[in-house]
Parts: structure tokens; sequence; C-alpha cells
């Protein structure tokens, strides 16, 4: 089973940063979970991480709940990385906490970025400061990021469609197929491999002479 990690610097519990995150994390299990596969959800709030962190800012020594965080964020699937907004950008704990993974190590992980604020004046804030922090990591940020601002809250908004096309674009991540099966011989139903099967690992390639001497003579009907 795949995860989907939440990385919460909200501060406040219950967190209001928290609350969209995780709305985009339920309405992505739905969409895995109806193209038939299973996806485990984690949290982690920062907030409960303070003390470690600023241990490791003058030490650059782990404790074993950041380690452990940090195991669990560079290991997920996906993420989603939530902070509330703060002097016009993310939050200290939301970068203490980025600032202690490997560079690269978020090399192929899909995020979401979601951020909160008092007025919709910091809109911008996720493509001038987390997009940048997360490409940084090689993170694959994708392109629907969720600003909400006080005034959205308990109003008719259109963060629901917001909230619905970024779980869509982790969902799409999360159930992407690799490679594609059946031109071998045992796919075909052959039922045995001859002399002249191509190795299970072998790329298929175009004959000698390109594709052109295999269509050579073909009437087109």
């Amino acid at each position: 089973m795949k995860t989907l990690v939440i990385v919460n610097a909200g501060l406040g519990d219950p967190s209001t940063t928290r609350q969209v995150a995780q709305q985009i994390a339920d309405a992505t299990v739905r969409q895995v979970t109806a193209a038939g596969e299973g996806l485990d959800v984690q949290v982690i709030d920062v907030r409960t991480l303070a003390a470690d962190l600023a241990t490791y800012m003058t030490t650059f020594i782990a404790t074993p709940a950041l380690e452990d965080a940090r195991r669990t964020v560079t290991g997920a699937d996906a993420l989603i990385a939530a902070t509330p907004v703060f002097q016009g950008s993310y939050s200290g704990l939301f970068k203490m906490f980025f600032d202690t993974l490997d560079m690269k190590s978020l090399a192929g992980i899909p995020v979401t970025m979601v951020a909160t604020a008092g007025t919709a004046r910091h809109s911008m804030v996720l493509d001038f400061a987390v997009r940048p922090l997360l490409s940084f990591l090689h993170a694959v940020v994708l392109p629907t990021g969720v600003f909400v601002d006080t005034a959205e809250f308990g109003a008719e908004s259109a963060l629901p469609r917001r909230v619905a096309t970024a779980a869509g674009e982790l969902a799409a991540q999360l159930t992407s197929v690799s490679g594609v099966a059946g031109f071998t011989a045992e796919d075909a139903g052959s039922g045995a491999e001859t002399e002249d099967s191509a190795p299970e690992d072998a790329d298929f390639s175009a004959p000698a002479g390109g594709f052109a001497a295999l269509l050579a003579g073909h009437s087109g009907e």
C-alpha cells in the first residue's frame, strides 16, 4: 500500500492548515480507492517537533523523533506540504523541518502545496516561496497549490473545486503505471520460450533497417 504524508506546520490544535491538507488527503484517498488501490495517510505535526528542530539547528544531531519524521517523509510515495503564512512567507517551523532534509532527499516524490493566511494578499506565497524550496529538494511539485485565506472558511468559495483538482493530480501520480506489458511470448500466451524469444528485460527496439524496412511491401489494407 502506498503512503501519503501530510507535513503540517500549523500551530493550532485544531489547525486550519491541517484541516485543508486533510481535505485534500481525504479526496485523494477516495480517488485512489476508486481506482482499486489502497492509500495510507500519515500526518506529521511539525509543532510537536519544535524542540527537536531547535536541537538539530544548534547541534546538527537529530533526535529519534525528528529522525523518524524525516524517514517518514523521504519514504513517502507522495506529500502534502502545508504551512500558515507568517511575515509574507512560510512559517519558521516549516522551513526548519525542510532544512533538516538532505539535498535531493525528495527526488521524484510528488508534492501538493498548501498555505493558509489571514488575507488574500499572500496568495502568491506558494509560487514565490514554497515551490522554490521544494524544487531545491528535487520534489515533483504538482501544478495546483491550494491557498486559503480566512474569509474562505465557512463561506461559499471555490475551495472545494481547488481541493478536488489538487486531489486529482495527487491521485494520478499515485495510480500511474510505468512501462507497457504484452510484448513477450509469455504475455501472448505461448506457454514456452523459443530460441528467438527476447530476454524478459530486453527493450523493444526498431528492427534492422528501421520501421521503413518493417513496413516495406505492406499494402496498407
